[in-house]
């Protein structure tokens, strides 16, 4: 039974975050000339869509954008009875030489982004990989940190983080939802997508 919801971000602190986040990469890289963006699928992806909107606008430059799916990257992929549903790649930019950010929806263990690395360089090699993530809920299991981060939120490791984007569920929100602390939850319920049973990715 799912425990209490709270909402700890609207449509307007998330708008403001990911502004603020699309500044400091362009202060980072002094400009957008460099830099293409790379957002893991799925909500990582609306993500970076909506940065790379925010740098058009600052900066008059169409940064490329790409999109990403891990699932055969990560390191559980066969040790899960319920089996990924494959969604496409598409990165259509040579990478050697850019500056990728990589963006994610929420940073939990690091595990996402681990796979998302080992992805990325099978591509090519990028200059610089930054990542940049609108929630971090700390317990890494992986020496990885965020380049960029809209709100770092302590939660419980049993805790769930749900990311609502209007692209899909008709409204931006972040909330948490308390989880049983005498479970451990698998290593992406921390971002569960609100309209399945199952953790995401």
């Amino acid at each position: 039974m799912p425990g209490k919801s709270k909402v700890i971000m609207n449509e307007e602190k998330i708008a403001r975050a990911l502004t603020r986040i699309a500044h400091e990469i362009l202060e980072h890289n002094s400009g957008a000339e460099s830099l293409a963006i790379i957002g893991i699928l799925t909500r990582g992806a609306h993500l970076a869509k909506r940065i790379a909107a925010i740098i058009r606008k600052l900066e008059g430059v169409d940064v490329p954008v790409g999109f990403m799916d891990i699932s055969l990257y990560r390191d559980d992929v066969h040790s899960k009875l319920d089996q990924p549903v494959i969604q496409r790649t598409e990165i259509l930019f040579p990478v050697k030489d850019r500056d990728i950010i990589l963006i994610d929806d929420v940073l939990f263990t690091g595990r996402t982004v681990r796979a998302a690395l080992n992805q990325i360089n099978d591509f090519g090699r990028p200059r610089t990989i930054q990542l940049a993530v609108l929630v971090d809920r700390g317990h890494r299991e992986l020496p990885v940190k965020a380049d960029y981060v809209g709100v770092n939120i302590p939660t419980a490791k049993a805790d769930q983080v749900v990311l609502e984007v209007v692209e899909k569920e008709g409204q931006d929100r972040v909330s948490i939802v308390e989880g049983d602390n005498n479970s451990v939850p698998d290593n992406k319920a921390g971002r569960k997508n609100v309209k399945k049973k199952g953790g995401k990715k």
